[in-house]
C-alpha cells in the first residue's frame, strides 16, 4: 500500500470590514452590488445567490431561504435590514419581471456566475486592495467577521450550510480574536529593540 500524499491546507485570504466596504463602494452596477452585498450579509455561495426567487425574502421574518443550496439541502438565513435596503433599491431600479430576483440577459434565467465574478474583478482593479477577491471572498468574510463579533462556531455552521463543524472551525484559525487573543513575547521585552534608521521605501503593509 502507498499511502496517499497530502494535499496542502491553505487558508483563504480574508477581508477586513473596511475592505469590504471599500470593495463593494467600487461596484457600479446595481445588480452585481446587490448579489456581492446578498454574498457577504448572508454568507451565501454564489450559486445560491444568483438563484435567490423574490419569494425566497422574507421581510416578515427577516430571514432568506436558501433552496437547496450545496448538498441538496434548504436553510435559512439571517435578512440583514441593512440587505433588505440594498434589495428593495435594487427592486426598485431593476424591477425583475422572471422568477429569479437577479435575472440574467437571457430571459428566463438568472445571471450567470461568469457575470458576477467579471464584475468582482472590475471592482478589485477599481478598489487598489492588493488582496484576492472573488464572490466566495465575500462568503469567507462573513465567516470570520462572525466569529469576530463572537457569534459561536454551532451557529455559524448552520448558517454555511456545512455538514461538518470541522468545516466551519478552520475558520478559527484566522479570526484575529482568536489569534490575537495572546501577546506575542516580543511585545513582553522590558523596552523596544533599537532600530537602525533606513532609507525611505514605499510601504507593503
Amino acid at each position: 500500500m502507498i499511502p496517499a500524499p497530502k494535499k496542502p491546507q491553505k487558508l483563504p485570504v480574508v477581508l477586513s470590514p473596511e475592505e469590504v466596504f471599500q470593495f463593494l463602494g467600487c461596484i457600479g452596477n446595481t445588480k452585481h452590488r446587490a448579489i456581492l452585498t446578498t454574498c457577504y450579509a448572508a454568507g451565501l455561495r454564489i450559486s445560491e445567490a444568483v438563484h435567490l426567487k423574490p419569494t425566497d425574502i422574507d421581510s416578515q421574518r427577516m430571514v432568506i431561504r436558501v433552496e437547496q443550496g450545496k448538498g441538496q439541502k434548504d436553510r435559512y438565513v439571517m435578512l440583514s435590514p441593512k440587505l433588505l435596503e440594498t434589495l428593495r433599491h435594487y427592486w426598485r431600479a431593476a424591477r425583475p419581471q422572471g422568477e429569479w430576483l437577479f435575472e440574467g440577459d437571457v430571459s428566463g434565467q438568472p445571471i450567470t456566475r461568469n457575470a458576477v465574478e467579471l464584475a468582482c474583478r472590475k471592482a478589485r482593479r477599481l478598489s487598489r486592495i492588493r488582496k484576492p477577491i472573488s464572490p466566495h471572498s465575500m462568503r469567507h468574510a462573513f465567516s470570520v467577521h462572525l466569529l469576530e463579533s463572537g457569534t459561536d462556531v454551532r451557529t455559524i455552521q448552520l448558517l454555511l450550510g456545512h455538514r461538518s463543524l470541522a468545516t466551519t472551525a478552520r475558520y478559527l484559525r484566522i479570526a484575529t480574536s482568536k489569534v490575537c487573543s495572546a501577546s506575542s513575547p516580543l511585545d513582553l521585552l522590558p523596552r523596544p529593540l533599537p532600530v537602525e534608521p533606513a532609507p525611505a521605501a514605499p510601504q507593503h503593509f
